[in-house]
């Protein structure tokens, strides 16, 4: 019986050691991996405006405050922060340090910094501690739906009789509202926090065709709105980051003020110039035989595009914060109609609002304003269209949007991070 009872200590024993020291070595591991993940984003978010030490420093200081020193020794270094690239396809990191895409982590326990998860029944077969290393990667990319598609932080609110092509993405922050008669091919998207928040009428599914397998949940941050600033300085300081190929000399070109109207004529090519007006102040483009082409214009004037007027390869910032910040009355081209080929696109920016009337052509066109976009019937976006907006997006009727998937390579966009591995 002694030697029976021996032998049930010793096994009794052993499965204690295994439940509590290996259920002390999960949640020590898991407390790492979190911490990895945490620096790695906080090291991939600052690295987007910040260079690698500095980056590297916040991540340091998020792990620390995570896994404090005192209590759990130094758990990471800087050098155990790797930035550089990660293969979707073959899951291989490759470092670079000049690199914003993509950062390794590598949070630790181990021996040499005297900081490895100690054991406590395993003690008694001579196993006194383990190392313990975690690695986390965290990479950047691009909704979507911030290429080509309506993102709002307000309501999307779309009329009738209005059709939305393969690929095509409509999100708001708060909800969509749309009439009857709306069509969703298969690969569109509605996207909103909630999707019992849509705003439908009584028979709203059965006369938006495609509506219900197109609705998914889900929330942005407008991060490109947020990074108007630093567009605004990048055009004016010539950063090649925003300055568009097609601008041969980023010298700033001050219009002298009272210019009440621009022709394509008056404006260059491959030029950057800017006009400031007061807060009242309005400014004319005027339509032409030629459109506009291949210019950057900063502005603070209200900005009205004449009946016809065509832009081709243009940036327009504005700085005016009025709710006609960017409008026309009637038949404005955004955009070379040249079936998604390259080049031909148009941005135009704003700190206000953007309002425009009927027959609104998009062809590789990005707009983004802090307030509203608003445009009447008949618009065309099939070859490439995004706005963005900090207020609410509201279209009326007959619209088509499609998809490009090319001819947008000069639109403004913001890094988004994600958990790779």
């Amino acid at each position: 019986m002694t030697i029976m009872g021996i032998l049930l200590f010793a096994t009794m024993a052993m499965i204690a050691a295994i439940a509590v020291d290996v259920t002390n070595l999960v949640a020590a591991k898991s407390q790492l991996q979190i911490t990895a993940d945490a620096a790695a984003h906080a090291a991939l978010y600052y690295r987007d405006t910040h260079d690698a030490t500095e980056s590297k420093v916040m991540a340091v200081d998020v792990a620390t405050s995570g896994m404090p020193e005192g209590v759990y020794g130094v758990v990471l270094k800087p050098e155990d922060i790797k930035f550089g690239r990660w293969d979707y396809d073959t899951q291989v990191f490759m470092i670079d340090d000049t690199s914003r895409k993509a950062v390794m982590v590598k949070t630790g326990r181990i021996s040499e910094r005297s900081n490895s998860v100690a054991s406590y029944l395993f003690q008694l077969v001579g196993k006194t501690d383990w190392d313990v290393v975690t690695p986390a990667v965290f990479a950047t990319f691009r909704p979507m739906c911030f290429r080509e598609g309506f993102v709002s932080d307000g309501v999307v609110d779309i009329q009738s009789n209005n059709g939305f092509e393969n690929g095509f993405c409509v999100h708001s922050n708060e909800y969509v509202s749309l009439n009857s008669n709306n069509t969703f091919e298969p690969g569109t998207v509605v996207s909103m926090p909630d999707t019992d928040d849509i705003d439908l009428p009584r028979s709203g599914y059965e006369t938006n065709d495609g509506l219900r397998a197109a609705l998914r949940s889900g929330v942005y941050r407008l991060r490109i709105l947020n990074k108007m600033d630093d567009l605004f300085e990048g055009l004016l300081t010539g950063d090649p980051e925003y300055i568009p190929d097609y601008i041969t000399d980023t010298t700033v070109i001050n219009i002298p003020p009272p210019t009440n109207s621009l022709k394509s004529s008056d404006l260059e090519p491959g030029h950057v110039y800017r006009l400031n007006c007061n807060q009242s102040g309005k400014l004319t483009l005027e339509s032409g035989e030629t459109p506009f082409s291949e210019v950057v214009l900063i502005t603070s004037c209200e900005v009205k595009f004449s009946a016809g007027a065509v832009l081709e390869d243009v940036i327009m910032a504005n700085t005016n914060t009025s709710a006609r910040s960017f409008n026309a009355p009637s038949s404005l081209q955004l955009g070379r109609d040249d079936n998604c080929a390259e080049g031909g696109g148009v941005e135009l920016l704003t700190y206000g609002s953007m309002i425009f009337a009927a027959d609104l052509k998009m062809f590789g066109a990005q707009l983004l304003a802090q307030g509203d976009v608003t445009f009447a019937a008949n618009a065309t976006g099939i070859q490439g269209a995004q706005i963005v907006a900090r207020g609410e997006i509201s279209g009326t009727s007959n619209m088509t949007m499609g998809f490009c998937g090319s001819g947008m390579e000069n639109n403004f966009e913001a890094e988004y991070f994600r958990l790779a591995r």
